[in-house]
């Protein structure tokens, strides 16, 4: 027989804490700078909004996190992938100049107002 009370209700909710700041993305934030390519920025709000497509609410920070963790680790692989970006041309990503077919995302913070 189960029983149910607020000393059972704190012990879930503290396990569930506790599960909670074992994930990966849970862990200690640390702040990079980069500098790139316009289109390879445009490409990544494009990858945002392809997530909320998806039903997935991310950022611009959880995304990037989310595809390094991916990468693959090895270096043939990897050395693969830098010569394929190193060799695409300016135009490789222009079809995400237009992408209507996904949804806007409101970035947080407070909004912008356009001055007189």
């Amino acid at each position: 027989m189960m029983t149910h009370g607020p000393v059972n209700g704190a012990a879930v909710y503290a396990a569930r804490y506790a599960a909670h700041w074992q994930l990966l993305c849970h862990q200690q934030r640390q702040q990079t700078s980069v500098l790139w390519p316009e289109d390879i920025d445009r490409r990544l709000n494009i990858l945002v909004r392809t997530a909320a497509a998806a039903g997935e609410r991310t950022s611009r920070a959880e995304l990037l996190a989310a595809l390094v963790a991916a990468a693959e680790t090895d270096p043939e692989t990897l050395a693969s992938l830098l010569h394929r970006y190193r060799r695409m041309p300016t135009d490789a990503l222009a079809e995400d100049r237009e992408r209507s077919d996904l949804p806007v995302v409101r970035s947080p913070g407070p909004r912008r107002t356009a001055s007189s």
